[in-house]
């Protein structure tokens, strides 16, 4: 079926819709209460052209749709919620694409229990009198361990799970309720001055401050710059506001600023009137295609109050009216089972609040004016459909096809993010077929986690379109490129360090100098992706090496060496185990025989 016969038959219902272009990419992700009357909104029916009345943006983006798919739900809550989940997924061209999409920690305290003590969480935790403090876009871990710090509190679970008391109560951490030496109401009062300390900043760096000089008469410098430099971390997560309610209210904070091809996010966390943290971010976005406001405070709003977040506040500040608000206030309400209100205030104490959040905001933009970034360097090279501010590189590593591994490195905001490192084992034996398997796993965890902007793969041109056919067979608009070293056969060339590294996008070779600031760039992620799957591979061939060690032993046959690895789970774990616990999973007679070959 064409467009125009799908907009002529769109059903009266909720649901979501997808524009694509003539080449099958996904241009853009929209909800709509009623199919029939969004869709159709968009265009004028007679002659079948983009509506007049459309933004130049929303009229760009009609021009190049070549066709249309859409979803049918139950409700406009389930079609916000569906529509959020593809943007996130498949990352259309024309939707807001936001980077700050990580959930925030918050301190919390469970006061069911009979000595309760502060820890972190990320999400909502079974429990009905679990109080929340927060969020702490950072340093939430320095404003806990200043609290264990200043206050004898119990500092482990374990603690209070004992029945003596511990090295914590001999140097003055804890007063050891194990042992009943502090009652619940004398624990319940210091636990309620902490609990201060966390709401008010001031008082806790003040203490912080006393410390840190105290460190120092003693001459521990080492642990009184320890304390300086928390302090430091713990100032920085606020935005110095002057402004304190005379109510103790609890408000969410959000301005966004813009200029030609930036964004700006700010977000202030307002607790008992008091400003507790805030956070921001860039969105980049090209200039051709404008930007969205509304869709902007849409998204972000959606993305910070997903259904594990803690809700501490009740009341949402904005410094824009978009066009959902009501109805995403609504989807709030019903999802958290209290009344939320989105307001955008215009006077008053509230009022000001959103100008110092506005004022942060095009603070961060104008600080942004300087020369291009290497990201905007990148995507100007290879025409990159998006700027590539999360990237992913990947590599494999084998040993004449043994033990293939492959690994993924990420890097965002100008650094390695260590924690979305992975790993994975293969099956394949060639290269080809290896990078495919590796592909085709991550991109099968896109709904799980989102894909970035760019994949750079160590490899040629076949190794590039490879990569970009399974992205796009995922239905994900994806930029690919990748590095390959220069095939010149003659050792001396190579050993003298004259191989060129050359680099393959989607309009074909690029060949740079090698003090190309690009290409060092580019060689510099490549690189710590090979670094990554080296290490693994090793670690796996001197497992598979150690394993190797038991089939040798006589009469161990390969079936008892599975069994064992089961049950230990490594060849570590079965030279450390005992005779009987190794008896235990297989005999006496074959744990004597294993001890002794090992030892």
């Amino acid at each position: 079926m064409d467009l125009v016969s799908k907009v002529k038959n769109l059903p009266d219902s909720p649901g979501v819709y997808q524009y694509f272009d003539q080449h099958g990419r996904l241009l853009y992700v929209g909800k709509a209460k009623s199919l029939k009357k969004r869709v159709k909104s968009y265009f004028r029916m007679q002659p079948f052209t983009p509506a007049p009345n459309l933004s130049p943006r929303i009229f760009k983006m009609i021009s190049e749709t070549a066709s249309m798919e859409y979803i049918v739900v139950e409700s406009e809550n389930d079609a916000l919620i569906l529509e959020n989940s593809l943007i996130k997924q498949l990352k259309p061209k024309y939707n807001i694409l936001l980077r700050d999409d990580k959930t925030y920690p918050y301190i919390y305290i469970d006061l069911a229990q009979e000595f309760p003590r502060p820890k972190i969480t990320r999400k909502v935790l079974p429990g009905k009198k679990i109080k929340y403090f927060g969020p702490f876009p950072s340093a939430a871990k320095d404003i806990l361990d200043s609290i264990y710090e200043i206050f004898p509190l119990v500092q482990k679970d374990s603690c209070i799970k004992g029945k003596k008391a511990c090295l914590f109560y001999q140097l003055q951490k804890c007063l050891a309720p194990c042992e009943g030496r502090v009652s619940q109401e004398e624990y319940t009062k210091i636990l309620k001055e902490a609990i201060e300390h966390i709401h008010n900043k001031k008082l806790l760096l003040q203490k912080l401050q006393e410390r840190m000089v105290s460190l120092s008469g003693q001459l521990r410098f080492e642990e009184a710059a320890q304390v300086r430099d928390r302090i430091e971390r713990i100032k920085n997560i606020e935005i110095s506001s002057g402004i304190d309610l005379a109510k103790m209210e609890n408000l969410d904070i959000y301005a966004i600023a813009t200029s030609q091809d930036k964004a700006a996010i700010v977000r202030m966390f307002m607790r008992e009137g008091k400003v507790i943290a805030s956070s921001s971010n860039i969105i980049r976005f090209d200039p051709q295609r404008g930007f969205d406001i509304d869709e902007a405070y849409k998204r972000v709003l959606l993305e910070f109050y997903t259904h594990e977040t803690p809700l501490t506040s009740k009341t949402i500040l904005i410094a824009h009216p978009f066009s959902e608000q009501e109805q995403l206030q609504k989807y709030l309400s019903d999802k958290f089972g209290k009344k939320v209100a989105i307001l955008h205030p215009q006077r008053g104490e509230k009022r000001r609040l959103i100008e110092l959040a506005l004022l942060n905001a095009k603070e961060i933009l104008h600080k942004q004016r300087n020369e291009p970034s290497i990201e905007e360097e990148i995507q100007k090279l290879f025409s990159l459909h998006n700027r590539p501010y999360r990237i992913e590189i990947f590599d494999n590593s084998h040993l004449q096809g043994r033990e293939p591994v492959g690994a993924m490195v990420v890097y965002e905001d100008g650094k390695f993010d260590k924690k979305s490192y992975r790993h994975y084992n293969l099956t394949n034996k060639d290269e080809y077929h290896q990078m495919k398997e590796m592909l085709t796993r991550r991109a099968q965890s896109f709904a799980k986690n989102p894909p970035p902007d760019l994949w750079i793969i160590d490899g040629g041109e076949t190794l590039r379109a490879l990569a970009q056919d399974i992205a796009q067979s995922f239905g994900v608009t994806l930029d690919v490129i990748a590095i390959a070293k220069e095939k010149i056969d003659a050792k001396a060339h190579r050993a003298k360090g004259k191989a060129k590294d050359i680099l393959y996008g989607e309009s074909g070779k690029i060949e740079l100098l090698p003090s190309d600031k690009r290409l060092q760039f580019i060689q510099k992620l490549r690189d710590e992706a090979h670094r990554f799957a080296i290490e693994y591979h090793r670690k796996q061939r001197a497992k598979h090496l150690k394993t190797l060690e038991l089939f040798k032993i006589k009469g161990i046959a390969e079936a008892k060496v599975q069994k064992l690895l089961n049950y230990f789970g490594t060849f570590e774990n079965i030279k450390n185990a005992s005779i009987e616990e190794i008896a235990a999973v297989l005999n006496e007679k074959d744990a004597k025989k294993i001890k002794k070959a090992i030892n």
